[in-house]
């Protein structure tokens, strides 16, 4: 898809910084990361873990990029294998992976130009194409509107945190 101001394209391994740039930003804006030596970390193992994910195939992205050629909004999908469930609103099983958006962001000079928006059509295209029976999401405060407008709905997902201290410790149970 594309507008006079900006084109959306595919991303690749060698985009893996833009993305995981946009990655901490995102995290940044919504308050999950409040220090700098958090957000280098952040960038620098986003970046390797993208890397092998677009080569793995298991991660796919988009990139906007501006009439000049600068990056200013990403969107992609981290590709998860799943065991077999119903199919959502029909009978039967479902056996394909579950796409999970992640990343996605405007920069803020950006921002209400249908971006987002944009990138959210492209890659929701590319589910319906590859055949996937559901598209997944953790939607921010600030995007959620979008993606109700889209047609996601909310789910009854929830989480579970160890406590402190007990996170990654080497005993098994």
């Amino acid at each position: 898809m594309t507008d006079p101001r900006w084109r959306i394209r595919s991303a690749t391994a060698a985009d893996a910084a833009a993305v995981a740039h946009h990655r901490v930003a995102m995290f940044v804006e919504m308050g999950d990361v409040t220090n700098p030596e958090d957000a280098a970390a952040l960038e620098r193992e986003s970046q390797t873990a993208l890397r092998r994910y677009f080569v793995d195939g298991s991660y796919v992205g988009w990139l906007a990029e501006s009439r000049e050629g600068v990056i200013v909004g990403g969107a992609g999908a981290h590709v998860k294998p799943q065991l077999p469930r119903p199919a959502l609103g029909t009978r039967g099983i479902e056996t394909t992976d579950v796409p999970l958006v992640v990343n996605v962001y405007t920069e803020p000079g950006s921002r209400g130009l249908g971006i987002a928006k944009a990138l959210m059509r492209t890659l929701l295209d590319w589910s319906q194409a590859a055949g996937y029976g559901r598209v997944v999401l953790h939607a921010s405060d600030a995007g959620r509107a979008l993606y109700a407008a889209l047609g996601f709905e909310p789910t009854n997902e929830m989480r579970w945190v160890p406590p402190r201290g007990v996170r990654g410790t080497d005993s098994a149970p």
